[in-house]
């Protein structure tokens, strides 16, 4: 077959192409490991049959259509700045660049935008900023990734502190499903909610085709601070009792000491590279490499410098919004620091973090170009089980590679981790196994602490060989889901878990939590769901806590969350709160889902989505980890948003919806 012919009688108008050198541009993403194997010369290993750059969703609905009838798979592309190889093409595959449709409208009166999944990160929000508001989200790659992209793998931005992520900001999402079937997906809170499963479903279940996000006014004014920490430890518990106080600043980073010092030293460089003799290059680089090539040693020595040599952690923190309570609540958040034992440094390293907060983005090639390779992880635990999380990744890690860390993404019950690490080998094949070990060792170390694998870069195939013991019974769900909306597989096929994939073990992960316990150190508590919400609040009371609703009776905690969490706090109005933090459901199968307690994660579709609002029609809710309040703690200031709250429900996605409890029955 001529696929370009027919691709361009199937698609008129659309952009078509086999050339060879499309074909390995968007052969990939950025994932770590594929550049290796490009350093190796092996680049374009999974060259695809062809590109294609559609306009419409009509577009897409007719390319799903061809994709079906000619049995060839679909695989959305943004801009290619993922990190997890959730871009990985076979030969059957036509990838799909989306970065045609990028228009936009703006209601000002809500505040939201309507926008294409290809619109342009920076661009966009330059183009909102101009009509006076803001997306509020910033990844570090807001230069190089889409809209699409920031949905599809559940990613978060700088200011997720006061903003959110990304799932926090969608009102709605328009999809073409695996079938060709256009539907709408619109959050609510008293019905079926399927926003959830398209954000973090990394193209496998259909390619998003537009997004209704809530918008913000442009802050008027922000607060800077600073502040040394003895140490990592007593930076993040005063970190803990600002987000549990209430605070919310937009940027909250706490570096380790070694990130501290290189931070420090200054590690934003002019762009003009300075020239010197290449034999001191190469010396540098072969230093360098040998330093990296004995990990352990060099690991221990930096531990034991920690607090002598170089010195404490460092906290950045930026607070918006409006000016007075703006200044307001970085004092406060500065009272809490000095109580914690830190030493203030000023507005300076705030401000020069904010001057360079994309950068960090493109530091990844230099280390490439000398030999040796760095990656990411961020993983993400409750706070009370923050520091084992910390030490048991770490240490694995640092068997392999060079490692440090930051905190970057802080909530009332918990907070994310962030691991760069860096390696090096004699030949670029040692390479590749080593940093294969260390992602197996560091991935198997945050099960066991009682981590999720992803905060916000998603699964990918990086992570995919350890989900299922995070997801356990889950891993099946996310299949089915993948029948429901896509029964041919044309769904970028192999990315987050196989079609085909053996059924997990009826053991399941590890549970981090039992009925009755109550973590107050990261303001969780978990009930049976026969308990009445009366009994759980009284329960709490007793421990000055509360679920801080209006008025608790004797609704049963499992029929309150089939309900979709009647008397929350509106989650528009805080999005960094979230009242449900894990739950275990039987299913109408049979099989128990459990979903361990996190912050917040991006292991694929969230699969609360089937049991919030959703009427017990896939399971019931057996025990729940639930948010709880310090009485009389103040709230979050409330931001501002009158889209809608509950809309009816559509037919499409009513349809949807029903094809989801089939497959899960």
């Amino acid at each position: 077959m001529d696929v370009v012919r027919a691709l361009e009688s199937a698609l008129p108008g659309v952009t078509v192409s086999a050339s060879s050198p499309d074909r390995v541009a968007y052969s990939r993403d950025l994932w770590p490991r594929r550049l290796l194997d490009v350093r190796a010369g092996r680049p374009g290993v999974h060259q695809p049959l062809a590109v294609v750059w559609p306009r419409s969703t009509e577009d897409l609905v007719r390319l799903t259509r061809f994709a079906r009838s000619e049995g060839a798979a679909l695989v959305p592309f943004g801009a290619g700045s993922g990190v997890c190889g959730a871009v990985d093409p076979s030969a059957r595959s036509i990838v799909v660049d989306l970065k045609k449709m990028r228009d936009f409208s703006l209601d000002p009166s809500e505040p939201s935008i309507d926008v294409g999944p290809g619109a342009m990160g920076i661009t966009l929000e330059e183009d909102v900023q101009r009509a006076g508001f803001t997306i509020g989200h910033f990844p570090s790659s807001i230069l190089c990734s889409t809209v699409g992209g920031w949905i599809a793998a559940r990613g978060a931005g700088q200011c997720s502190g006061l903003y959110g992520k990304i799932e926090d900001m969608v009102a709605s999402v328009d999809c073409v499903l695996g079938t060709g079937d256009v539907v709408t997906l619109k959050r609510r809170f008293d019905g079926p909610n399927l926003v959830p499963l398209v954000i973090g479903s990394e193209g496998t279940l259909c390619t998003i085709a537009r997004a209704k996000l809530r918008l913000h006014p442009v802050p008027a004014a922000r607060s800077y601070a600073a502040f040394s920490f003895p140490d990592i430890e007593s930076g993040w518990e005063a970190l803990r009792l600002m987000f549990q106080a209430g605070l919310r600043p937009a940027v909250s980073r706490l570096y380790d000491p070694i990130d501290s010092a290189i931070m420090k030293s200054g590690s934003v460089r002019s762009g003009r590279k300075k020239r010197g003799p290449k034999t001191a290059s190469a010396s540098l680089s072969s230093l360098a490499r040998g330093i990296l090539r004995v990990p352990r040693a060099l690991n221990a020595v930096i531990q034991a410098a920690e607090g002598n040599l170089l010195g404490g952690a460092t906290m950045v923190l930026v607070f918006e919004g409006e000016s007075g309570a703006a200044h307001a609540d970085c004092e406060r958040a500065s009272l809490i620091a000095s109580q914690a034992g830190a030493r203030s440094l000023g507005e300076g390293p705030a401000r020069k973090w904010f001057a360079h907060r994309y950068s960090v983005s493109y530091r990844q090639a230099p280390v490439f170009r000398l030999g040796a390779f760095s990656d990411t992880m961020e993983v993400a635990a409750p706070w009370s089980k923050l520091g084992t999380l910390y030490d048991a990744v770490r240490a694995a890690l640092g068997e392999h590679v060079l490692v440090m860390a930051h905190l970057s993404h802080a909530y009332p019950d918990g907070c994310s981790i962030y691991f760069t690490f860096s390696g090096a080998a004699d030949t670029d094949d040692a390479a590749i196994a080593k940093y294969d070990a260390a992602w197996r060792s560091a991935l198997g170390a945050a099960i066991e602490a009682g981590g999720t694998l992803s905060h916000h870069h998603g699964v990918g195939r990086s992570k995919a060989p350890r989900l299922g013991e995070e997801l356990g019974y889950g891993i099946e769900v996310v299949r089915r889901l993948m029948t429901a909306w896509d029964p041919d597989g044309l769904m970028n096929p192999g990315n987050l878990t196989p079609r085909d994939g053996a059924s997990p073990r009826d053991t399941e992960p590890i549970s981090p939590f039992l009925p009755g316990e109550v973590d107050e150190h990261s303001l969780l508590a978990t009930f049976a769901g026969d308990v009445t919400l009366a009994a759980a609040e009284s329960a709490l009371a007793a421990r000055g806590l509360t679920l801080g609703l209006a008025a608790p009776g004797q609704t049963r905690v499992d029929a309150w969350i089939a309900a979709g969490l009647p008397g929350v706090r509106d989650a528009w109005s805080d999005p960094v709160a979230q009242p449900l933090a894990g739950f275990s459901a039987r299913l109408h199968d049979g099989h128990r889902l459990l979903v361990r307690p996190a912050p917040r994660r991006a292991v694929g579709p969230d699969l609360a989505a089937l049991v919030i609002g959703a009427g017990e029609r896939v399971g019931r809710v057996e025990h729940a980890t639930l948010a709880v309040q310090r009485r009389g703690a103040p709230a979050a200031r409330e931001l501002g948003f009158t889209g809608e709250r509950n809309p009816p429900v559509g037919a499409a996605e009513s349809a949807a919806w029903e094809r989801i409890v089939s497959a899960l029955g």
